[in-house]
């Protein structure tokens, strides 16, 4: 059995979201937020528009998208832009992880405009380049937080494409790259890379995704929290900080500390940066240790967000899913016993494991002391198998 570690992680937080705050964070930094004011004041929309702007800026998105904060996180995000623009086309949703199989069944069972669904178990991706982004609306995520999978680049997406894409970028913003020119819908929330609060999602529009909008009207009834359009055109205060329902100030503070910090240690290159590294402390990890591996197949595709690993010890995996399942489970509690890491556990419809979150918010220090303490947490909750097995 492995020696109890000594050195701790400084903080403790891998959660996949919300995500651990930044560096150095404390509530002096929401100290600024207009209290008891409302959003529709002067300093309430100069707040809002400030988190638009200072979002374009730090993510280099094209001065021509429109970018707004939406109600109900990532999630109200992505179905906004599903309920207001799918129907005149072909659509194709790819489900490689479990929030890809929700946009399936809204795709399938609320909308109920039959797509043509693409699939791949948990740490594979889909064929790309058997999708038809020429012809077809798309509908997939970016970086998979529920199966540490990442499209590794955007080729398979058609520079002359008829269709939209609509790309649910919620543990992808901040961490990698994103081609603007091949997302016409990128979604994402506050509580994933950026470790903000969270409930409020942001919506980035292209011009073909605003020509949709303003083109198409669908044959559903649309609720109020979903509606883009009114009288055929963009409701552009949206994109303006006039947000269709009522924002936490407390938490639109605390996305702006997040990018006021992110611009402070060198912007998007280094919060890439970070992630890259923290990521690297994992992988190096596993590559190196007998007993974890990868749930992501691909080296290629492997996330440096949201990184998910599977038990590979054969006297463990010899004793079936429930109890590969179990121990996992005891590591995780073990581990949280200890206070020595929070929240590692796989994703409830993922593959039993463990869930390291590795964006730029968390330091790379913290991951380095953690390894030691999986290591001791394994070896503990094998021998408890063994002992009771004997």
């Amino acid at each position: 059995m492995s020696n109890r570690p000594t050195a701790r992680p400084r903080v403790p937080n891998f959660s996949s979201g919300p995500t651990a705050k930044r560096p150095g964070w404390n509530l002096q930094a929401l100290s600024d937020a207009p209290f008891g004011r409302s959003h529709r004041s002067a300093i309430g929309k100069a707040k809002l528009a400030e988190a638009i702007e200072r979002t374009r800026k730090i993510l280099r998105v094209p001065a021509d998208y429109r970018i707004g904060i939406v109600p109900a996180s990532d999630t109200g995000a992505v179905e906004m832009a599903m309920w207001s623009m799918l129907g005149p086309k072909p659509v194709e949703v790819m489900a490689w992880d479990s929030f890809g199989a929700e946009w399936v069944t809204d795709a399938l069972k609320e909308l109920k405009i039959a797509p043509l669904v693409r699939t791949a178990e948990h740490g594979v991706l889909p064929a790309l380049d058997a999708i038809d982004t020429k012809r077809n609306d798309v509908v997939f995520t970016w970086n998979g937080t529920t199966a540490g999978v990442r499209i590794p680049h955007a080729d398979w997406i058609a520079d002359d494409r008829d269709g939209v894409t609509i790309c649910d970028a919620t543990s992808a913003a901040f961490a990698m790259p994103l081609p603007w020119d091949k997302l016409d819908v990128t979604t994402f929330s506050w509580q994933k890379v950026m470790g903000g609060e969270a409930a409020h999602g942001m919506l980035i529009l292209s011009p073909r995704a605003v020509a949709r909008i303003e083109s198409h009207t669908p044959a559903w009834p649309i609720p109020k929290v979903f509606r883009l359009q009114k009288g055929g055109k963009l409701i552009e205060g949206i994109f303006k900080g006039e947000t269709i329902n009522t924002p936490s100030m407390l938490a639109v503070e605390d996305y702006l500390d997040t990018l006021r910090w992110a611009e402070s240690i060198g912007g998007l290159d280094a919060l890439f940066a970070r992630a890259d590294r923290n990521a690297g402390v994992i992988h190096d990890w596993v590559a190196r240790t007998p007993w974890i591996g990868h749930l992501a197949v691909d080296p290629s595709t492997y996330t440096n967000t949201g990184v998910c690993l599977v038990i590979t010890d054969p006297d463990v995996l010899a004793k079936g899913d429930a109890v590969v399942a179990a121990v996992a489970k005891g590591m995780v509690e073990r581990l949280d016993a200890e206070g020595v890491a929070y929240d590692l556990g796989a994703y409830r419809d993922a593959p039993p494991g463990l869930r390291i979150w590795c964006g730029a918010t968390v330091e790379a220090s913290d991951l380095e002391a953690l390894t030691p303490w999986l290591d001791w947490a394994f070896a503990a909750e094998k021998a408890k198998l063994l002992a009771a097995a004997a």
